[in-house]
């Protein structure tokens, strides 16, 4: 029996993620894993940082957090949509994570816990039909927009907007692809 790389785009990130925390000084992290905190346009650093910082993790208890639901979740949605499908979502909420964070609020983001939601939202739709919304997704929706809406009201370091625009995204992604069927 063989090993496969069954998974390129989650195991890729799942490498890349323990790399960069068992390898990368606090003081590398917080310059170039973690989200752009405003907007600079001219800094080509805010580029870079707009994706690197799903990469980062604050410690290995938050890394296996989020590696525990990508590696249990993301690999049947490679499979569904493909790897190159999965990584422009993967993109394009890192992406729009950054932005709207740097626009609304001056902290910076680390971590793939966006990427980690918009896998379990865009995998609450792999069952969906025409003009059929499964009942498992709005169960998952309640709990997870009511579990994030709760945790806002608590002081912690955990950025509850990037769980939400992730889960947002997934959602939205999983709603326009399965609508185009």
């Amino acid at each position: 029996m063989k090993i496969k790389y069954n998974s390129p785009v989650i195991l890729t990130y799942t490498m890349l993620s323990i790399s960069v925390l068992a390898f990368c000084s606090n003081t590398f992290l917080a310059k170039y894993f973690s989200s752009p905190s405003n907007l600079s346009f001219f800094d080509p650093y805010f580029y870079i940082r707009l994706v690197s910082y799903i990469a980062g993790h604050g410690d290995w208890t938050h890394l296996i957090g989020n590696l525990m639901i990508i590696l249990l979740v993301g690999p049947l949605l490679e499979e569904k949509y493909g790897s190159g499908k999965l990584l422009e979502m993967i993109l394009i909420t890192a992406i729009a994570t950054g932005l709207l964070n740097a626009f609304l609020f001056s902290n910076s983001l680390i971590g793939g816990s966006g990427i980690a939601f918009m896998l379990i939202l865009l995998g609450s739709f792999s069952n969906i039909r025409s003009k059929e919304i499964p009942l498992t997704f709005i169960i998952i929706a309640v709990l997870f927009i009511g579990g994030e809406v709760i945790s806002t009201l608590k002081i912690d370091q955990i950025s509850q907007f990037s769980h939400l625009a992730g889960g947002f995204i997934g959602a939205g992604y999983g709603f326009i692809r399965n609508k185009k069927k």
